[in-house]
């Protein structure tokens, strides 16, 4: 079946005991054995409560992975990557340009855990050859297209040289999504998504998932980290994301159809744009070449002028929501460098915009009113 198919019936499940088309929530913790003490289902709810193994099932099928786990955020998902891998004296390339939180935990577990790590441009290929240190680096990890700037890293090319140096590869691609890209047919080990965004697409969960492309040692250590720490999705969390997963497609094909249409129109208007889909896009070639179904729903406007002009066209928006956070139906303005502080590589005049499902000139007539000055 095609993934929209299988995104919307949830891998076409139906719950065995009631013929229910929505799968229930398994909220017990623990399960009744046999007079012979054998389990008759799971044994206990940390690793195997069925309501998220059933989203790592469909998520792990919209990736095209050979299984998935779920966790209780994108950050628990993206740190036990390291935390599961690297022992001391190993190395570790990370992207330049991404998700600060991450980059900031990276700064302070690498100098703890006595780790090298080296920060890159990572749609430069001859920086990503210059950070890799061969039989040192352990894992290339990559954010594409980029928050905040929505650079585009080529995948196949960069991942060519992760595996040339024996590292693993591992992309963030939350906000590609598996609708736009499938990092694990362009070459990639791990795939992570931090789910409270697009997967979950209604601003209400907080979850994260990595998938792999094979089920081996690497692995296997993941999932043990997973099971001693505890940082599993519960079963009201994972119902919620799979509701959210289920209108995945359409959400963010109609939201990448906006965000490409206000792109175009905001060009028209005194601001820098950085959007993939444009063909001024520095990367554009590689996200035609790696995307499909779209660019995706973010994009970034810099208005000139520094902060002062930046939060004075916040405070003059009205259908765009100041908040944190990305991928919901709601459309959200976020100003960064506020968020991220001095030290941020993010520009100072640069607006971050999360496209929803509002009506495109609702959201573009909203712009063009507090970009007027």
């Amino acid at each position: 079946m095609k993934p929209e198919t299988l995104a919307a019936q949830a891998l076409h499940i139906l719950d065995p005991a009631t013929g229910a088309i929505v799968p229930p929530i398994h909220l017990a913790t623990t399960y009744a054995r046999d007079a012979a003490y054998q389990l008759i289902g799971p044994g206990y709810t940390r690793d195997e409560n069925p309501t998220p193994v059933h989203v790592e099932r469909v998520i792990s099928a919209l990736e095209g992975g050979a299984g998935a786990l779920a966790f209780a955020s994108g950050m628990a998902a993206a740190t036990s990557v390291f935390r599961a891998i690297c022992k001391p004296g190993d190395h570790v390339v990370a992207p330049r340009v991404g998700y600060y939180a991450l980059r900031g935990w990276l700064d302070r577990f690498c100098a703890r855990w006595g780790l090298g790590l080296d920060l890159a441009d990572t749609t430069d290929l001859a920086a990503v050859r210059a950070a890799i240190r061969p039989g040192s680096t352990r894992i290339v990890w990559v954010e594409t297209p980029a928050n905040p700037t929505w650079d585009v890293t080529d995948l196949v090319a960069v991942g060519e040289l992760a595996h040339a140096a024996g590292a693993l590869f591992a992309v963030d691609s939350t906000c590609a999504t598996p609708v736009h890209t499938q990092p694990i047919a362009l070459g990639a080990d791990l795939v992570m998504h931090s789910a409270t965004k697009f997967l979950g697409g209604h601003s209400d969960v907080l979850a994260g998932v990595l998938v792999t492309a094979r089920a081996d040692d690497t692995w296997a250590q993941i999932a043990a980290l997973r099971h001693d720490e505890g940082a599993c999705l519960g079963p009201l969390e994972a119902y919620l994301l799979l509701r959210g997963m289920r209108t995945l497609y359409a959400r963010v094909e109609r939201s990448s159809r906006t965000a490409h249409s206000l792109a175009e129109r905001l060009s028209s208007l005194d601001v820098s744009v950085r959007y993939p889909g444009l063909p001024s896009h520095p990367h554009h070639a590689i996200a035609a070449r790696q995307m499909q179904r779209g660019f995706g729903s973010m994009l970034s406007i810099q208005v000139g002028g520094g902060s002062e002009v930046a939060l004075a066209v916040v405070r003059k928006l009205v259908v765009w929501v100041p908040a944190t956070s990305l991928g919901g139906v709601e459309s959200l303005v976020e100003h960064r460098y506020t968020v991220e502080g001095p030290t941020t590589p993010t520009p100072s005049d640069l607006l971050r915009l999360s496209v929803g499902l509002e009506h495109e000139d609702d959201l573009f007539d909203d712009l063009r009113q507090a970009l007027e000055r």
